[in-house]
Protein backbone atom coordinates (compact mmCIF):
# COMPACT_ATOMS: atom_id res chain seq x y z
CA UNK A 1 0.00 0.00 0.00
CA UNK A 2 1.28 3.59 -1.00
CA UNK A 3 2.06 6.11 1.73
CA UNK A 4 -0.86 7.60 3.11
CA UNK A 5 0.11 11.36 2.82
CA UNK A 6 -0.26 14.05 6.54
CA UNK A 7 -3.91 14.81 5.10
CA UNK A 8 -5.12 11.64 4.88
CA UNK A 9 -3.24 9.93 7.71
CA UNK A 10 -4.44 12.34 10.14
CA UNK A 11 -8.02 11.75 8.76
CA UNK A 12 -7.65 8.18 9.33
CA UNK A 13 -6.09 8.81 13.27
CA UNK A 14 -8.99 11.28 14.12
CA UNK A 15 -11.49 9.77 12.92
CA UNK A 16 -10.66 6.34 13.84
CA UNK A 17 -9.55 7.74 17.66
CA UNK A 18 -13.22 9.54 17.82
CA UNK A 19 -14.90 5.76 16.96
CA UNK A 20 -12.65 3.73 19.30
CA UNK A 21 -12.91 6.44 21.80
CA UNK A 22 -16.43 6.19 21.59
CA UNK A 23 -16.51 2.84 22.08
CA UNK A 24 -14.30 2.89 25.44
CA UNK A 25 -16.14 5.50 26.91
CA UNK A 26 -19.71 3.48 26.43
CA UNK A 27 -17.59 0.24 28.03
CA UNK A 28 -15.54 2.58 30.73
CA UNK A 29 -12.42 1.70 29.32
CA UNK A 30 -9.31 4.49 29.04
CA UNK A 31 -9.51 6.36 25.82
CA UNK A 32 -5.78 6.11 25.75
CA UNK A 33 -6.11 2.16 25.28
CA UNK A 34 -8.14 3.32 21.80
CA UNK A 35 -5.17 5.50 20.83
CA UNK A 36 -2.92 2.95 21.29
CA UNK A 37 -5.25 -0.07 19.80
CA UNK A 38 -6.32 2.26 16.88
CA UNK A 39 -2.04 2.63 16.39
CA UNK A 40 -1.79 -0.98 16.02
CA UNK A 41 -4.73 -1.39 14.27
CA UNK A 42 -3.64 0.97 11.36
CA UNK A 43 -0.21 1.29 11.39
CA UNK A 44 2.77 -0.40 9.03
CA UNK A 45 2.23 -4.18 11.50
CA UNK A 46 -1.54 -3.67 11.52
CA UNK A 47 -3.58 -2.82 8.37
CA UNK A 48 -0.57 -0.84 6.85
CA UNK A 49 -3.17 2.64 6.36
CA UNK A 50 -0.70 5.10 8.32
CA UNK A 51 2.49 3.65 7.17
CA UNK A 52 5.15 6.09 6.44
CA UNK A 53 8.09 5.13 9.05
CA UNK A 54 9.17 9.03 8.69
CA UNK A 55 5.54 10.61 9.31
CA UNK A 56 5.04 8.25 12.21
CA UNK A 57 8.48 9.16 13.35
CA UNK A 58 7.96 12.66 12.77
CA UNK A 59 4.30 12.52 14.32
CA UNK A 60 5.96 10.58 17.68
CA UNK A 61 8.47 13.75 18.31
CA UNK A 62 6.14 16.20 18.00
CA UNK A 63 3.93 14.40 20.09
CA UNK A 64 6.25 14.20 22.96
CA UNK A 65 8.03 17.19 22.20
CA UNK A 66 4.94 19.57 23.12
CA UNK A 67 3.48 17.15 25.51
CA UNK A 68 6.84 18.15 27.63
CA UNK A 69 6.10 20.94 27.04
CA UNK A 70 2.93 21.34 28.47
CA UNK A 71 4.31 18.59 31.57
CA UNK A 72 7.10 20.88 32.06
CA UNK A 73 4.45 24.30 32.37
CA UNK A 74 2.72 22.07 35.30
CA UNK A 75 6.16 21.82 37.47
CA UNK A 76 6.70 25.56 39.42
CA UNK A 77 10.10 25.33 40.88
CA UNK A 78 9.18 27.60 43.54
CA UNK A 79 6.26 25.41 44.20
CA UNK A 80 8.26 22.72 44.38
CA UNK A 81 11.26 23.04 45.76
CA UNK A 82 10.92 22.13 49.37
CA UNK A 83 8.53 18.84 48.20
CA UNK A 84 12.07 17.62 45.93
CA UNK A 85 14.14 17.77 48.86
CA UNK A 86 11.67 15.99 50.74
CA UNK A 87 11.00 13.33 47.94
CA UNK A 88 14.84 13.42 46.85
CA UNK A 89 15.46 9.91 48.73
CA UNK A 90 12.60 8.55 47.82
CA UNK A 91 13.34 8.91 43.94
CA UNK A 92 16.60 7.87 44.23
CA UNK A 93 15.92 4.22 45.84
CA UNK A 94 12.76 3.23 43.57
CA UNK A 95 14.90 3.96 40.71
CA UNK A 96 17.70 1.72 41.75
CA UNK A 97 15.20 -0.70 42.96
CA UNK A 98 13.43 -0.76 39.66
CA UNK A 99 16.62 -0.41 37.31
CA UNK A 100 17.22 -4.12 39.41
CA UNK A 101 14.13 -5.51 37.95
CA UNK A 102 14.48 -4.42 34.76
CA UNK A 103 18.21 -5.64 34.56
CA UNK A 104 17.00 -9.37 35.91
CA UNK A 105 14.38 -9.69 33.82
CA UNK A 106 16.36 -9.06 30.78
CA UNK A 107 19.46 -11.17 32.24
CA UNK A 108 16.82 -14.01 33.17
CA UNK A 109 16.22 -14.61 29.77
CA UNK A 110 19.53 -14.41 28.16
CA UNK A 111 19.16 -10.90 27.19
CA UNK A 112 23.24 -8.56 26.84
CA UNK A 113 24.66 -6.73 29.58
CA UNK A 114 23.91 -3.62 28.02
CA UNK A 115 20.02 -4.64 26.65
CA UNK A 116 19.32 -5.44 30.49
CA UNK A 117 21.29 -2.33 31.50
CA UNK A 118 19.13 -0.36 28.79
CA UNK A 119 15.82 -2.15 30.17
CA UNK A 120 16.76 -1.40 33.65
CA UNK A 121 17.02 2.00 33.22
CA UNK A 122 13.82 2.21 31.19
CA UNK A 123 11.88 0.98 33.79
CA UNK A 124 12.83 3.18 36.39
CA UNK A 125 10.73 6.26 35.22
CA UNK A 126 7.20 6.49 36.14
CA UNK A 127 4.91 8.52 32.98
CA UNK A 128 5.13 12.35 33.80
CA UNK A 129 1.95 12.64 30.91
CA UNK A 130 -0.22 9.82 32.86
CA UNK A 131 0.62 10.90 36.15
CA UNK A 132 -0.51 14.81 35.52
CA UNK A 133 -2.90 13.72 32.92
CA UNK A 134 -4.68 11.74 35.51
CA UNK A 135 -4.12 14.12 38.91
CA UNK A 136 -7.26 16.35 39.02
CA UNK A 137 -6.48 20.04 38.78
CA UNK A 138 -7.32 20.64 42.49
CA UNK A 139 -5.34 17.63 43.58
CA UNK A 140 -2.67 18.77 41.41
CA UNK A 141 -1.87 21.94 42.72
CA UNK A 142 -4.03 22.08 46.40
CA UNK A 143 -3.54 18.83 47.55
CA UNK A 144 -0.48 16.79 49.12
CA UNK A 145 -1.16 14.34 46.95
CA UNK A 146 -0.34 15.94 43.89
CA UNK A 147 2.68 17.62 45.55
CA UNK A 148 4.61 14.49 46.28
CA UNK A 149 3.95 13.12 42.69
CA UNK A 150 4.76 16.12 40.70
CA UNK A 151 7.83 16.52 42.90
CA UNK A 152 9.01 12.93 42.27
CA UNK A 153 7.95 13.15 38.76
CA UNK A 154 9.95 16.43 38.51
CA UNK A 155 13.18 14.21 40.02
CA UNK A 156 13.00 11.52 37.80
CA UNK A 157 12.16 13.53 34.52
CA UNK A 158 15.88 15.32 35.48
CA UNK A 159 17.18 11.89 35.88
CA UNK A 160 15.67 10.69 32.45
CA UNK A 161 17.14 13.50 31.13
CA UNK A 162 20.76 12.68 32.17
CA UNK A 163 19.67 9.44 30.75
CA UNK A 164 18.74 10.40 27.17
CA UNK A 165 21.97 12.10 26.59
CA UNK A 166 24.41 9.77 27.94
CA UNK A 167 22.43 7.12 25.77
CA UNK A 168 22.99 9.36 22.52
CA UNK A 169 26.82 9.17 23.75
CA UNK A 170 27.26 5.69 23.86
CA UNK A 171 27.91 3.80 20.85
CA UNK A 172 29.81 6.36 19.03
CA UNK A 173 32.90 7.75 19.24
CA UNK A 174 34.86 9.06 21.72
CA UNK A 175 35.00 12.39 20.91
CA UNK A 176 31.27 12.05 20.22
CA UNK A 177 30.85 10.77 24.15
CA UNK A 178 32.57 13.60 25.42
CA UNK A 179 30.48 16.55 23.20
CA UNK A 180 27.51 14.29 24.86
CA UNK A 181 29.44 14.52 28.57
CA UNK A 182 29.86 18.45 27.77
CA UNK A 183 25.95 18.95 26.60
CA UNK A 184 25.31 17.35 30.49
CA UNK A 185 27.55 19.47 32.32
CA UNK A 186 27.42 22.58 30.25
CA UNK A 187 25.47 22.75 27.56
CA UNK A 188 22.17 21.59 30.48
CA UNK A 189 22.74 24.53 32.47
CA UNK A 190 23.43 27.35 30.25
CA UNK A 191 19.90 26.14 28.65
CA UNK A 192 18.15 26.36 31.46
CA UNK A 193 19.71 29.64 32.56
CA UNK A 194 18.97 31.68 29.27
CA UNK A 195 15.10 30.26 29.13
CA UNK A 196 14.74 31.08 32.66
CA UNK A 197 16.25 34.71 31.91
CA UNK A 198 14.27 34.89 28.67
CA UNK A 199 10.70 34.71 30.63
CA UNK A 200 12.13 36.81 33.47
CA UNK A 201 13.38 39.51 30.97
CA UNK A 202 11.29 39.09 27.57
CA UNK A 203 8.23 36.58 27.35
CA UNK A 204 6.78 38.51 31.19
CA UNK A 205 7.29 41.94 29.27
CA UNK A 206 5.62 40.92 26.17
CA UNK A 207 2.67 39.10 28.28
CA UNK A 208 1.98 42.35 30.39
CA UNK A 209 2.35 44.55 26.99
CA UNK A 210 -0.43 42.44 25.32
CA UNK A 211 -2.25 40.54 27.61
CA UNK A 212 -5.48 41.25 26.23
CA UNK A 213 -4.76 39.35 23.08
CA UNK A 214 -5.60 35.77 24.12
CA UNK A 215 -4.24 34.42 20.48
CA UNK A 216 -1.05 36.22 20.94
CA UNK A 217 -0.17 34.90 24.50
CA UNK A 218 -1.07 31.36 22.80
CA UNK A 219 1.42 31.68 19.89
CA UNK A 220 3.54 33.40 21.89
CA UNK A 221 3.73 30.04 24.18
CA UNK A 222 3.76 27.80 20.76
CA UNK A 223 6.86 29.81 20.04
CA UNK A 224 8.48 29.53 23.18
CA UNK A 225 8.40 25.83 23.38
CA UNK A 226 10.42 25.52 19.54
CA UNK A 227 12.86 28.40 19.78
CA UNK A 228 14.32 26.47 23.40
CA UNK A 229 13.64 23.31 21.54
CA UNK A 230 15.55 24.20 19.01
CA UNK A 231 18.06 26.36 20.92
CA UNK A 232 18.44 22.85 22.62
CA UNK A 233 19.55 20.70 19.63
CA UNK A 234 22.16 23.53 18.88
CA UNK A 235 24.10 23.13 22.43
CA UNK A 236 23.82 19.01 21.61
CA UNK A 237 21.13 18.20 23.47
CA UNK A 238 17.76 16.75 22.15
CA UNK A 239 14.34 18.53 20.83
CA UNK A 240 12.42 17.20 24.01
CA UNK A 241 14.75 18.48 26.59
CA UNK A 242 14.40 21.50 25.34
CA UNK A 243 10.80 22.05 25.48
CA UNK A 244 10.40 20.63 28.85
CA UNK A 245 12.94 23.62 29.93
CA UNK A 246 10.81 25.70 28.16
CA UNK A 247 7.45 24.64 29.79
CA UNK A 248 9.35 24.83 33.33
CA UNK A 249 10.96 28.16 32.33
CA UNK A 250 7.26 29.35 31.59
CA UNK A 251 5.64 27.78 34.80
CA UNK A 252 7.38 30.83 36.83
CA UNK A 253 5.34 33.46 35.23
CA UNK A 254 2.39 34.29 37.35
CA UNK A 255 -0.23 33.48 34.64
CA UNK A 256 1.24 29.88 33.64
CA UNK A 257 -1.86 28.21 35.00
CA UNK A 258 -3.92 30.51 32.51
CA UNK A 259 -1.47 29.66 29.67
CA UNK A 260 -1.94 26.15 30.37
CA UNK A 261 -5.45 25.91 30.55
CA UNK A 262 -5.94 27.67 27.05
CA UNK A 263 -3.36 24.91 25.87
CA UNK A 264 -5.22 22.42 27.19
CA UNK A 265 -7.02 21.51 23.49
CA UNK A 266 -3.66 21.09 22.33
CA UNK A 267 -2.34 18.96 24.91
CA UNK A 268 -5.09 16.11 24.07
CA UNK A 269 -4.57 16.59 20.72
CA UNK A 270 -1.31 15.67 20.67
CA UNK A 271 -1.78 12.72 23.78
CA UNK A 272 -3.76 11.17 20.49
CA UNK A 273 -0.83 11.44 18.44
CA UNK A 274 1.30 10.21 21.08
CA UNK A 275 -0.15 7.14 21.86
CA UNK A 276 -1.28 6.70 18.30
CA UNK A 277 2.23 6.61 17.20
CA UNK A 278 3.41 4.48 20.52
CA UNK A 279 1.10 1.47 19.03
CA UNK A 280 2.09 1.68 15.58
CA UNK A 281 5.63 1.27 16.31
CA UNK A 282 5.07 -2.09 18.07
CA UNK A 283 6.22 -5.44 15.46
CA UNK A 284 3.15 -7.26 16.66
CA UNK A 285 4.92 -9.82 14.51
CA UNK A 286 7.76 -10.44 16.92
CA UNK A 287 5.00 -10.35 20.30
CA UNK A 288 5.27 -14.68 19.76
CA UNK A 289 8.89 -14.21 20.26
CA UNK A 290 9.00 -11.74 23.67
CA UNK A 291 6.08 -11.61 24.71
CA UNK A 292 6.80 -13.65 27.99
CA UNK A 293 9.33 -11.38 29.06
CA UNK A 294 7.17 -8.50 28.46
CA UNK A 295 4.86 -9.51 30.35
CA UNK A 296 6.70 -10.85 33.26
CA UNK A 297 8.60 -7.59 33.03
CA UNK A 298 5.32 -5.68 32.94
CA UNK A 299 3.83 -7.40 35.49
CA UNK A 300 6.97 -7.26 38.23
CA UNK A 301 6.63 -3.52 37.79
CA UNK A 302 2.90 -3.30 38.08
CA UNK A 303 3.05 -5.19 41.06
CA UNK A 304 5.75 -3.13 42.83
CA UNK A 305 5.91 0.29 41.92
CA UNK A 306 3.11 1.04 44.17
CA UNK A 307 4.46 -1.21 46.92
CA UNK A 308 8.00 0.50 46.75
CA UNK A 309 6.45 3.89 46.62
CA UNK A 310 3.67 3.14 49.59
CA UNK A 311 7.11 1.41 51.49
CA UNK A 312 9.24 4.63 51.22
CA UNK A 313 6.60 7.05 51.82
CA UNK A 314 5.64 5.40 54.68
CA UNK A 315 9.17 5.20 55.89
CA UNK A 316 9.62 8.88 55.28
CA UNK A 317 6.05 9.89 57.65
CA UNK A 318 3.46 10.00 54.93
CA UNK A 319 -0.21 8.61 55.81
CA UNK A 320 -0.99 5.48 54.83
CA UNK A 321 -3.72 6.57 52.20
CA UNK A 322 -1.16 9.01 50.67
CA UNK A 323 1.20 6.86 50.10
CA UNK A 324 -0.46 4.30 48.61
CA UNK A 325 -2.28 6.55 46.21
CA UNK A 326 1.07 7.95 45.42
CA UNK A 327 1.93 4.49 44.28
CA UNK A 328 -0.74 3.53 42.29
CA UNK A 329 -0.24 6.99 40.67
CA UNK A 330 3.23 6.13 39.91
CA UNK A 331 2.57 2.47 39.20
CA UNK A 332 4.18 2.36 35.53
CA UNK A 333 6.89 2.96 32.86
CA UNK A 334 7.03 6.23 31.08
CA UNK A 335 6.97 7.82 28.44
CA UNK A 336 10.99 8.16 28.35
CA UNK A 337 11.08 4.43 28.63
CA UNK A 338 9.91 4.71 24.74
CA UNK A 339 12.46 7.06 23.90
CA UNK A 340 14.76 5.16 25.31
CA UNK A 341 14.26 2.16 23.90
CA UNK A 342 13.91 4.70 20.24
CA UNK A 343 17.52 6.13 21.15
CA UNK A 344 19.16 2.78 22.15
CA UNK A 345 18.28 1.01 18.95
CA UNK A 346 18.89 3.82 16.97
CA UNK A 347 22.67 3.49 18.76
CA UNK A 348 22.81 -0.07 18.10
CA UNK A 349 22.92 -0.43 21.60
CA UNK A 350 19.86 -3.03 21.90
CA UNK A 351 18.48 -5.64 19.51
CA UNK A 352 14.51 -5.52 17.66
CA UNK A 353 13.66 -8.03 20.64
CA UNK A 354 14.93 -5.93 23.74
CA UNK A 355 13.35 -2.93 22.48
CA UNK A 356 10.31 -4.29 21.73
CA UNK A 357 10.08 -5.59 25.53
CA UNK A 358 10.70 -2.21 26.14
CA UNK A 359 7.73 -1.11 24.40
CA UNK A 360 5.66 -3.41 24.62
CA UNK A 361 6.11 -3.67 28.73
CA UNK A 362 5.79 0.11 28.81
CA UNK A 363 2.53 0.24 27.13
CA UNK A 364 0.81 -2.57 29.22
CA UNK A 365 1.85 -0.85 32.26
CA UNK A 366 0.49 2.37 31.10
CA UNK A 367 -3.19 0.63 30.38
CA UNK A 368 -3.07 -1.36 33.03
CA UNK A 369 -1.94 1.34 35.11
CA UNK A 370 -4.85 3.55 34.44
CA UNK A 371 -7.44 0.98 34.51
CA UNK A 372 -6.00 1.23 38.53
CA UNK A 373 -6.21 4.79 39.11
CA UNK A 374 -9.37 5.86 37.07
CA UNK A 375 -10.90 3.05 38.79
CA UNK A 376 -9.81 3.82 42.39
CA UNK A 377 -8.89 7.74 42.98
CA UNK A 378 -10.33 10.92 41.54
CA UNK A 379 -9.34 11.75 38.03
CA UNK A 380 -10.94 13.69 35.40
CA UNK A 381 -11.86 11.15 33.38
CA UNK A 382 -12.86 8.21 35.95
CA UNK A 383 -16.10 6.43 34.67
CA UNK A 384 -17.68 6.88 38.27
CA UNK A 385 -19.35 10.06 38.32
CA UNK A 386 -18.48 10.34 42.70
CA UNK A 387 -14.57 9.82 41.12
CA UNK A 388 -14.39 12.45 38.48
CA UNK A 389 -12.40 15.33 39.34
CA UNK A 390 -11.35 18.07 37.26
Amino acid sequence: MPHAGIIESFFYIFSGAAVLATFALYTRQPMLVAYVALGCLLGPFGMGWVNDPALLAEVAEFGIIFLLFLVGMDLQPSKLRNMVGASLLTALVTTLAFFAIGFAVMLTFGFSLIEAAVTGIAASFSSTILGIKLLPTTALHHRHVGEIVVALLLIQDLLAILAILLLNGLGVDAAALLTSVASIFIGLPLLALLAFLGVKYVLLYLIQAFDAFHEYIFLLAIGWCLAIAHMAAFFGLSLEIGAFIAGVSLATSPISQYIAESLRPLRDFFLVLFFFSVGAALNIGLLPEVWLPAMVLAGLLIALKPVVFAGLLRFQGEESKVAWEVGYRLGQASEFSLLLSYIAIANALVGDKAALIIQFSTVLTLVLSSYFVIFRYPSPIAPNPKLRRD
